[in-house]
């Protein structure tokens, strides 16, 4: 157990540590977290290992406090390794002596904590602010879920964005210049490399592979393998890579208990699971009004930045639809509640659903052309007739036209466009 004298040596390494962080660009969440900043509620910020959770927290007490009158804690430093929730009144009192007395409190990776949640509760019913961060999705949400429901409010942490990715690279741009042949240009060589490389922070400040590849190791091995206390090590990189080197191709659980050879069809739902819960990949099923039959279609696994697709998947040469496809999903994830693909006789990429309400189908392609054009656009006129969807898009890696059916419109646009508009 750590001693007093070296927790205060902690505590002080970590404040300086958090305020000498460069606050790196503006992002976008800092609205969300502005329009709610005066609630008394509990910030919760949840995204992948890696994505700037530390460096949003950073940018939170600049913004809204001035960087002062806070408390920072980060529990991923292996010192504070196995600290018990219920000494953190020790740390309290250390952090009055070192920087006097506050109501705010900023805690990074607070999964690394058991029964945080206990702690949490007792200073908010005190009148504490907390802003914590985690990467564990099915932690904190089954945790905070039964001591804290009503008392919380949740802020989801992506990679870079493209336009977030176009602010770091720089590049400026209004409306007009989407059509300035100049810039647009300068926007289509930056989207050909967010396509490839992603928008990991790290990762597009210094384009070194190794980072994404630790990164990854690191979900695997302390998040999964560690956490949930797996033996069968092999099995679980196996499946992973079949997800890598397979996403948003269709499978089910019991396929890949076969292909992988694994004894019980629960253990591939636990495997993919955890995956899920790091943010690392998101599974989407079959739409269906029955939310039975969607339990049991075959999935589709996406993965959260194609950075991870090109520095592990085992595919020599990456196939720019696949590319574009995985974009899009993690484009329209960000701005709906929930996404599907469509299938009966023809498939469709995507339906997304907000409020309640499907409110658009997506379908993704290179390019379109006389020869695909119909095989396209059929798929996506079936789910937009069977779900009476009003508004279909096809998204290309260039193409820009108007398709006029009978009884639609269907508007074909590049996707760096459809996303900075």
């Amino acid at each position: 157990m750590i001693n007093k004298e070296q927790l205060k040596q902690v505590l002080v390494e970590q404040y300086d540590s958090i305020l000498s962080k460069d606050t790196g660009i503006k992002r976008e969440v800092l609205k969300e977290i502005s329009s709610k900043i005066k609630l008394p509620h509990i910030h919760v910020i949840t995204g992948i290992r890696r994505c700037g959770k530390s460096v949003l927290l950073r940018q939170i007490i600049k913004e809204f406090y001035n960087d002062t009158g806070f408390y920072y804690i980060n529990f991923e430093d292996e010192r504070l390794f196995n600290y018990p929730a219920s000494e953190f009144n020790i740390i309290y009192e250390l952090l009055i002596q070192l920087f006097g007395k506050n109501k705010v409190f900023l805690i990074d990776e607070i999964q690394n904590v058991n029964n945080f949640e206990n702690f949490i509760r007792r200073f908010y019913d005190d009148g504490f602010k907390f802003f914590i961060s985690g990467s564990n999705a099915g932690l904190l949400s089954s945790e905070i879920a039964t001591k804290l429901t009503g008392r919380h409010i949740d802020t989801h942490l992506t990679p870079f964005s493209f336009k977030e990715f176009l602010d770091f690279s720089n590049i400026k741009y209004s409306a007009k210049d989407l059509y300035k042949t100049e810039k647009k240009s300068e926007i289509i060589n930056a989207f050909n490399n967010y396509l490839k490389n992603g928008g990991m922070p790290e990762y597009t400040k210094y384009n070194d592979k190794e980072i994404l590849t630790r990164t990854y190791n690191d979900i695997v091995f302390k998040d999964i393998v560690v956490r949930y206390k797996l033996e069968n090590i092999l099995q679980l990189k196996m499946i992973y890579s079949f997800i890598l080197n397979n996403y948003g191709r269709k499978y089910s659980y019991n396929s890949l208990r076969k292909i992988i050879n694994i004894g019980s069809t629960n253990t591939v739902v636990n495997y993919l699971n955890y995956l899920e819960h790091t943010f690392f990949i998101k599974q989407i099923t079959k739409f269906d009004y029955s939310v039975k039959k969607q339990i049991v279609n075959e999935k589709k696994s996406y993965i959260i930045d194609n950075g991870f697709i090109n520095s592990l998947s085992a595919v020599m040469t990456k196939d720019e639809g696949w590319l574009l496809e995985n974009l899009v999903f993690n484009e329209l994830l960000k701005k709906n509640d929930e996404v599907y693909y469509f299938s009966d006789k023809n498939e469709c990429d995507f339906v997304s659903v907000y409020s309640n309400e499907i409110n658009q189908a997506v379908q993704v392609s290179t390019q379109i052309n006389q020869s695909n054009e119909y095989r396209e656009i059929r798929g996506l006129l079936e789910a937009m007739g069977k779900l009476n969807i009003k508004n279909g898009y096809i998204l290309s890696k260039e193409t820009e036209k108007i398709i006029k059916t009978e009884h639609s419109e269907i508007l074909v646009t590049p996707v760096w466009k459809w996303i900075l508009k």
